[in-house]
């Protein structure tokens, strides 16, 4: 395994803990929106990560070292229950009178983009260490 494969192991690292980001924002940002139907009601949205076990078995099958990255596989929405709500003098009401809210909750959220910002801080960490090191072998020939 080369050093170099370091790079490529934690961009992709923060090319996950990226897109956890953006959907944990859009998350925040659609937790107060209302809908007067079930259909139309914002759902709580989350990336699937896996690692890339096909490379990695593959190089492991000729017998050299080999690391992981990590892929996104795609977002799910979840399958919590919508909170519906009576307030039929709400102006996005049915006809029955019930509102309905996402299913985000917003603690969840603010953890989830916290685990997030710190894993991609840790992934830059690790690139910035790689760096240095590269650095320092170079200056072993001076």
């Amino acid at each position: 395994m080369s050093l170099f494969n370091i790079f490529e192991v934690s961009g992709s690292g923060m090319s996950a803990q990226s897109v956890r980001l953006n959907t944990t924002a859009s998350n925040i940002a659609n937790a107060d929106a209302v809908s007067s139907s079930v259909d139309e009601t914002y759902r709580a949205r989350h990336p699937v990560f896996a690692a890339e076990m096909t490379k990695a078995s593959a190089s492991q099958a000729q017998n050299q070292p080999s690391s992981m990255k990590v892929a996104v596989k795609g977002i799910v929405e979840s399958d919590k229950p919508l909170i519906k709500e009576f307030s039929p003098d709400h102006p996005m009401a049915d006809t029955d009178g019930f509102i309905y809210k996402p299913n985000v909750n917003v603690m969840e959220e603010m953890a989830d983009m916290i685990s997030a910002s710190r894993t991609y801080q840790m992934n830059t960490q690790v690139a910035d260490v790689a760096k240095n090191l590269l650095q320092q072998t170079l200056r072993m020939g001076k």
